[in-house]
């Protein structure tokens, strides 16, 4: 069973493929959100150099947010086209920060996942790892950061994850020695972790149609469109 997955829901872009039981090919290049412009690409690469085609893969994953508006529009849009190019493949969705989470799988303890959403707000998933398994202990939520942090426990220690991850520990832990971030080389999003969350899900895998992002907070149209609405209100009083 071969599983393609593409993360685009941050400031990198990354491909990995798998076969379920070892990792065969990923790359993961820090865009700055020019995803468009080289993610498609990558996964021509991965293709040709593993030697498939889309006939052979199984399971296409994507990070389906939170992130980047654009970026995850962009991710969703090539797995939903290459499922529309191939009936038998099936797609997924993952949590970003869930697959954020098993980039920390070999820690044994609670893991934060966190983005940056703007100003005192963050994008946060609380997880918990035995080293084989993650398991959600937290919704993902859009939230202010004193809010979660501030009292926290952390008591048995906890590993922080994301984009956002040096900024919690140096704000709220940085005399904490309980609470660490994790290495450079795992912080930001790896298509492998994707691919591993992608089989923790696989019961819940389907066609293109299901496939959605979810990006936690409404849109800049949205809130505008609410903006347009609400003013139309005032208006007609």
């Amino acid at each position: 069973m071969h599983i393609l997955a593409i993360d685009t829901s941050g400031k990198t872009a990354s491909v990995a493929v798998t076969d379920g039981e070892k990792l065969l090919w990923e790359k993961t290049v820090y865009t700055k959100l020019t995803h468009s412009q080289v993610i498609l690409p990558m996964v021509s690469e991965a293709l040709k150099e593993l030697g498939l085609g889309f006939s052979d893969i199984s399971l296409a994953a994507i990070a389906k947010g939170p992130g980047s508006y654009t970026g995850l529009r962009i991710g969703c849009a090539a797995v939903k086209g290459m499922c529309l190019g191939q009936e038998s493949l099936k797609c997924i969705g993952i949590s970003t920060l869930e697959a954020l989470s098993f980039n920390c799988l070999p820690y044994v303890g609670r893991i934060a996942a966190v983005m940056f959403a703007r100003a005192g707000i963050c994008y946060a998933g609380i997880y918990e790892s035995d080293g084989r398994t993650i398991k959600g202990l937290r919704a993902d939520e859009v939230i202010k950061e004193d809010e979660l942090f501030s009292d926290l426990d952390v008591s048995g220690g906890l590993m922080l994850v994301g984009d956002h991850a040096q900024a919690i520990k140096d704000k709220f832990f940085a005399d904490d020695d309980r609470v660490i971030t994790a290495p450079l080389s795992v912080r930001l999003q790896k298509a492998s972790s994707l691919c591993l969350a992608a089989v923790a899900h696989i019961d819940e895998a389907g066609d293109a149609d299901g496939l959605e992002v979810s990006y936690l907070q409404a849109t800049k149209a949205q809130k505008d469109k609410a903006h347009s609405e609400n003013q139309g209100k005032e208006e007609t009083k």
